[in-house]
């Protein structure tokens, strides 16, 4: 029964992929108007494509997505997110799903990628993490998309958790941002992902249902660094055990 449902989990993936690569050269024309509406115009275009975009991808591969928690978006103002990553799934679903225009932090060798990497960089603040001064400017960059009134969405982990933990360890990035301006944190945690699109085995996809928690606004005042993010940390760990 193992091969059986291993086969089938394969057969999805490259379903999946097809249905991904194919509704982009579909979508790809309306991201084309990023190139002349200003900021934050472009992103609240860009976010509505997406959705529009990832709505039919998701149809099409079988997987649901509901969403709780989005009264806390109308009780802050823009904001700090911060969100869990366990899947390659994650991000494409995370920032056009939530409930008001962002723009992610996303590695730039990613906007290599022919086409793709076109709409990546128009959603995206872009960082060489191995470059410290790539760093550097992308926290002021960061800083530019919240003056801007846009949220700024941020995955903590830095890269996919392939452990049996909850989370893996955050990075200060998020945490620093939200000190230096002031703004309070989000904390989302996505359920499922890691299940549906796993790190391992690789090309493996079983549909499935995607939740996006939305959790109470931390705010940074009386915190430094560390001390916030261990609360967002256990505030979010806590509630993706209490939900497994």
């Amino acid at each position: 029964m193992k091969i059986i449902k291993d086969t089938i989990a394969r057969i999805l993936a490259f379903w999946a992929l097809f249905v991904f690569a194919s509704t982009m050269f579909i979508f790809i024309w309306f991201y084309l108007i990023c190139y002349i509406l200003p900021e934050p115009q472009k992103t609240r275009w860009h976010r509505q494509i997406s959705r529009l975009w990832m709505g039919l991808f998701l149809a099409l591969s079988g997987c649901s997505f509901t969403i709780t928690g989005k009264e806390v978006f109308d009780q802050t103002g823009n904001a700090v997110i911060v969100c869990n990553h366990n899947s390659l799934i994650d991000i494409p679903v995370s920032f056009p799903f939530l409930p008001r225009a962002n723009k992610t932090i996303a590695k730039k060798s990613f906007s290599k990628i022919p086409i793709f990497g076109l709409i990546y960089t128009f959603g995206t603040v872009l960082v060489d993490r191995r470059d410290e001064k790539s760093r550097k400017q992308s926290i002021e960059d960061m800083k530019v998309v919240l003056e801007t009134g846009l949220d700024m969405l941020i995955y903590p982990e830095g890269t996919r958790n392939r452990t049996e933990e909850p989370l893996k360890s955050f990075h200060n990035g998020a945490f620093k941002l939200a000190l230096d301006t002031q703004k309070p944190i989000i904390p989302v945690v996505l359920l499922n992902t890691k299940k549906i699109l796993p790190a391992k085995p690789s090309m493996y996809f079983t549909p499935g249902k995607i939740q996006m928690d939305i959790l109470p606004a931390i705010y940074p005042d009386g915190h430094s660094i560390d001390s916030l993010k261990n609360k967002v940390f256990e505030t979010m760990a806590n509630h993706y055990l209490s939900k497994k």
